[in-house]
């Protein structure tokens, strides 16, 4: 019987981490565990935007669905992450471009404008109260890369069609984010952030209104695959046609076969007490989010109750510092030094699954077993996107799934003991 000490060792057993989203969460359905034996046509294994969006899209093509989690819905990286819907994959589309060929690279493109709509479309057609809000920046750290990022906007505009996008200059830039520590950038009206638990819980009751089952506190410690596959919990058991793996970073050694492929990260993020508006107008003046240039990127957006969200630094294994507030407050006041005095209320961290090329790993791992993971960083959109797709790819239309599958994710090479040294040299 497997048990990944990820899901165990940092948070309470079956509740949501204290974190500002939790604190805020409404509408949190009321699903039972698992227990006894059942059947359907399609197993979904976690409770996050992929296996959410896969429970509502085969549930509305009427397939019978369950989904197992191994604590609440939205528990992991998909309740704790920085809400920020970006446009595109994570791997910039100029570097996309000399990784594959063209068509491959204007299909991925697509797609992930497709989820990027996707994620709009469910807010406002399941009227999910998630505080979305369009505009995303990102600032660079260093006054050279700004002509990189006037050539990245060309290219969006000139290739792609893309005209939501724009170059920001410095000193721009400086009023927009209220600080003297970033050069030029880009300011996206195409992308935005939302209240990511919030989201999660909206696809939640979207998906159990459209009949799926959802079960929480139902982690899976076996799967015996075959036609058809069962997975098993500490109290019941789960007989499907299909099998949906939507772990991402908390697969551990569920499937050996994804864990290879995918690595987890630790992220943190803090909020501060709510600020006066004057204070929040002059921290992000249009209200955008913000991320920086660095390889370990800073983060930030204010929320819908004024308070700074910041997100910085990160760690390999299995434990999350025991001081996460500290621990993020010094990137916060590096930036933001005139918020050396705010009250940090919440800090919280999550485990999100990064790829050896930063592409999201999409496999069909035989004729009924299909997984999709490694968003690194850019799951909101991408993985409801593809919890969309894996729902096309069981109903015999893998076209766009298959356009994910062929996108470059080799595997980490040496085992768990190597990822990490080897992320640097990624």
């Amino acid at each position: 019987m497997y048990s990944n000490p990820l899901l165990h060792l940092n948070d309470q057993e079956g509740t949501y981490p204290p974190s500002w989203y939790a604190a805020t969460a409404v509408g949190i359905p009321k699903t039972p565990p698992l227990q006894g034996d059942h059947r359907c046509d399609v197993a979904v294994i976690g409770g996050g935007f992929t296996g959410l969006s896969a429970a509502l899209h085969l549930a509305e093509r009427g397939y019978s669905v369950s989904l197992l989690d191994a604590h609440r819905i939205g528990w992991g990286a998909s309740g704790r992450n920085g809400g920020q819907v970006g446009t595109g994959q994570r791997v910039a589309q100029d570097e996309l471009e000399q990784k594959v060929d063209s068509r491959l690279a204007h299909d991925a493109w697509q797609i992930a404008q497709d989820a990027k709509g996707l994620v709009t479309e469910l807010i406002t057609r399941h009227q999910i109260p998630c505080d979305y809000r369009s505009g995303s920046i990102n600032a660079n750290h260093r006054r050279r890369y700004d002509r990189y990022s006037q050539q990245f906007v060309e290219l969006l505009n000139e290739r792609y069609d893309y005209h939501e996008i724009r170059y920001v200059p410095p000193d721009e830039m400086q009023t927009l984010v209220g600080c003297k520590d970033y050069s030029g950038g880009t300011l996206d009206m195409g992308a935005g952030h939302l209240h990511p638990l919030n989201y999660a819980l909206g696809i939640a009751r979207a998906a159990l209104t459209a009949g799926a089952s959802l079960f929480e506190r139902s982690e899976v410690t076996r799967v015996d695959l075959g036609d058809p596959v069962r997975l098993h919990t500490t109290q019941g058991c789960l007989t499907a046609r299909y099998v949906l793996y939507a772990c991402n970073g908390y697969i551990g050694s569920l499937k050996k076969s994804i864990g290879q492929y995918v690595m987890p990260i630790n992220n943190y993020i803090i909020a501060t007490e709510p600020l006066d508006d004057g204070t929040v107008r002059r921290l992000i003046a249009n209200g955008a989010c913000v991320s920086d240039s660095r390889f370990v990127v800073n983060y930030f957006r204010c929320s819908a109750d004024n308070r700074m969200l910041f997100g910085g630094g990160e760690s390999y294994g299995y434990r999350f510092p025991g001081d996460i507030k500290s621990f993020v407050r010094r990137y916060m006041v590096n930036i933001y030094p005139n918020l050396k005095e705010a009250k940090i209320e919440y800090g919280w961290g999550g485990t999100l699954a990064i790829t050896m090329s930063r592409l999201p790993y999409f496999q069909r791992h035989s004729a009924n077993v299909f997984s999709a993971s490694g968003y690194s960083g850019s799951g909101v959109a991408l993985a409801t996107g593809a919890g969309a797709m894996l729902a096309e790819a069981i109903d015999g239309v893998a076209t766009r799934f298959d356009v994910m599958n062929r996108l470059p994710t080799p595997r980490f090479p040496g085992g768990s003991a190597l990822r990490s040294p080897l992320l640097a040299l990624a």
